[in-house]
């Protein structure tokens, strides 16, 4: 479920900003309990992960209702997200690719 190569709130902090990719701004999201229940994981884990998404806009609470996808938190992650692949994921895709000889044409074709 959880992976050793980094902390468990930020993997869970992954799975919220998932959800809000999915659901969208101003979309309910899961409680703190019911998220650590379904994880499986300490309460306080998922709240740091929920502070953490309150510190940088991108989730708001209202009292007594709930936690929310903040207004134009979907294109705020969709704007770092493809930053990160560029920077991060795509460097080493694009070096397997050359290694391994393929082409354009080769991988639009199983697409």
């Amino acid at each position: 479920m959880f992976s050793d190569d980094r902390p468990i709130y930020r993997q869970i902090r992954d799975r919220i900003i998932e959800r809000i990719l999915t659901v969208g701004d101003g979309a309910m999201l899961p409680s703190v309990r019911a998220l650590a229940a379904d994880a499986g994981v300490n309460p306080l884990t998922v709240a740091k992960a929920y502070q953490d998404l309150q510190s940088a806009d991108l989730v708001r609470a209202k009292k007594g209702v709930g936690l929310f996808a903040a207004d134009g938190a979907v294109k705020r992650l969709l704007n770092s997200e493809r930053e990160a692949f560029l920077s991060e994921e795509w460097p080493r895709v694009k070096a397997r690719i050359n290694r391994l000889g393929l082409d354009v044409a080769d991988l639009l074709a199983d697409a």
